[in-house]
């Protein structure tokens, strides 16, 4: 038997280099952690919620992370030559991401979610106005911008395949986008919905037209106010 060590491998997926003399690039090491925390807010949400329209998103978006893998094996090109990365660096995995997520959280945002107006006020919760609903867009894509932006900073891509990486996270959603319309104005996500599986996992499709807080609100302000009533009767 060897006396020689087993070389030790490390887990890439989480493992970020940065100038630790360098504030910012301590900071864009964490926005390089964005996917996976995105990716953990996806399970998470569709565990708790059952949402379908979650489900599709996050569906797409391992779509588009299977287009950035046959991208970059097409294209082939080297990441900047002082990289800190492993693999091919067109077009840039990160930015096709969180430009997936930006542009479909905008999309419906804007033109899916069709909420009650705010004028109608049900049980002490009140929906986001058009206005509100576009200045989280913006939140969102700015937060996309910004992990972009440290896949260059860190030196992990050059500026074209970040832009690249950005493009295709944009038209990859749009593409989504128009089809999960299409299946919805079919009527198969409907006939979807009633299937035995469906209902087994108590798939829904309520996000489109309340907040995800909506509805648990209402249960416990029912809950509550009976509390109250039955206290007040005794």
């Amino acid at each position: 038997m060897s006396d020689d060590p087993v070389p030790l491998a490390s887990l890439s997926l989480t493992h970020v280099h940065y100038d630790p003399s360098d504030p910012i690039s301590y900071l864009c090491a964490f926005l390089a952690l964005v996917p996976q925390g995105l990716c953990v807010m996806y399970a998470t949400l569709i565990w708790s919620t059952r949402e379908i329209e979650i489900a599709l998103l996050f569906a797409g978006q391992l779509a588009c992370e299977a287009i950035n893998f046959a991208l970059k094996r097409l294209i082939k090109e080297e990441r900047p030559r002082r990289m800190n990365g492993k693999g091919y660096g067109m077009p840039s995995s990160h930015a096709q991401f969180v430009a997936y997520f930006a542009v479909s959280i905008t999309l419906f945002l804007l033109l899916r979610h069709q909420p009650p107006s705010p004028r109608i006020r049900r049980r002490n919760h009140t929906p986001m106005s058009l206005l509100e609903r576009a200045a989280w867009s913006v939140v969102v894509v700015g937060m996309a911008a910004a992990v972009a932006w440290s896949r260059i900073y860190l030196n992990y891509h050059t500026e074209k395949q970040v832009l690249v990486g950005c493009a295709a996270g944009t038209v990859s959603a749009l593409g989504w986008f128009v089809i999960t319309a299409i299946v919805r104005r079919s009527g198969w996500l409907a006939w979807g919905l009633e299937t035995p599986i469906a209902k087994f996992f108590r798939i829904r499709d309520l996000v489109v037209e309340e907040d995800l807080c909506q509805a648990g609100w209402e249960k416990w302000d029912d809950k509550m106010t009976a509390l109250k009533a039955k206290k007040k009767h005794k």
